[in-house]
């Protein structure tokens, strides 16, 4: 049976390497693209791009057009990740209502969705428990914007597995870092602020960071071993700040920083921060959402996608060499 996998948000981060990955399947890949996008992710791969917007679902016929005999994966990346404090309803319209016009789709051509949830969408135990993975998402129960739209769009998945026999499978990434980042996300802004010198201080803290690469394996694994109704977590371990900073300094062959900024001043000047980098029409390397998460408990269990997905972790100098590599030869490092 001829299969054929459908990528939403495929020209993002996580999106452009599980194209990627599939494009070494030898299936056809599908890549659903804004309209006003630019494509330099998916510049000279073989897939097929289709325009169209996850929130308005008539724009959506034309990728989902395929024959019945087909065998059909949806692997729903589409969304708005978002660490600033200003409100945006932009965010629960993508990511909430985008999503169900997906699974309206989904349902309709009998295929089988792999929807691209967050860590964040767990709530949170306390400081030292290991979290694993539930199905009792509560949006009242987790932090920030993002988390909230996460938690109500997994909680909503998984009343379409109960009640409409929607064949679907949700996979939880912690941070991801790595090679092939168009969009300069902040992982991907800290190296590059670490390796031009405009950061010179650090905060204490850490969190669990994987590297996109090894995502997009267990994102692809879930399309076929994924079980129904099941959520995986797609994490790695726990990195500090420092060792972080710390290895991509070795990395880009600069000196180490050793000045660490009290977390009381990292959230005074937070706010200065999302105007500072906003002006610089870049993405603010902190907020006073992302110093929460950097003390938030990030200590998540993976051993359910290693024993179900075949799930494996790269080590974080490998992700951040291979980073670094990547942006150098691509001219996006000084």
């Amino acid at each position: 049976m001829k299969e054929v996998y459908i990528v939403t948000g495929a020209n993002g981060f996580l999106g452009n390497n599980i194209v990627r990955k599939l494009l070494e399947k030898n299936v056809e890949v599908r890549c659903l693209v804004l309209p006003e996008d630019k494509c330099e992710a998916l510049e000279g791969l073989d897939c097929k791009i289709y325009r169209g917007d996850v929130t308005k679902k008539e724009t959506l016929e034309e990728i989902f057009n395929v024959d019945s005999d087909v065998m059909l994966y949806v692997i729903h990346c589409a969304a708005i990740v978002y660490i600033k404090s200003k409100y945006n309803p932009k965010v629960m319209e993508v990511n909430y209502k985008g999503t169900k016009n997906i699974v309206d789709k989904v349902l309709e051509k009998n295929a089988k969705l792999v929807y691209v949830s967050s860590v964040h969408a767990i709530t949170e135990k306390p400081k030292g428990e290991k979290m694993s993975e539930i199905t009792d998402f509560d949006e009242n129960k987790v932090t920030g914007l993002y988390a909230k739209s996460k938690a109500r769009t997994a909680k909503m998945v998984l009343e379409e597995v109960r009640t409409k026999g929607l064949n679907a499978c949700i996979v939880h990434p912690s941070g991801i870092i790595g090679p092939n980042d168009y969009s300069d996300t902040h992982l991907t802004q800290l190296i590059l602020d670490i390796a031009n010198g405009s950061l010179r201080a650090f905060v204490k803290g850490g969190y669990d960071f994987v590297d996109v690469r090894d995502v997009a394996d267990g994102v692809i694994s879930a399309c076929e071993n994924g079980k129904k109704g099941e959520c995986y977590i797609l994490s790695n371990r726990y990195v500090d700040v420092k060792e972080l900073v710390d290895l991509i300094s070795k990395a880009v062959g600069v000196k180490k920083i050793k000045t660490i900024l009290p977390m009381w001043i990292a959230k005074l000047t937070a706010p200065f921060s999302e105007m500072y980098y906003k002006i610089r029409k870049e993405p603010p390397l902190y907020t006073k959402y992302s110093l929460y998460t950097l003390t938030s408990n990030s200590n998540f269990s993976n051993e359910k996608a290693k024993r179900e997905l075949g799930y494996k972790n790269r080590s974080m100098e490998e992700t951040i060499a291979d980073t670094v590599k990547w942006l150098k030869e691509n001219n996006k490092m000084k």
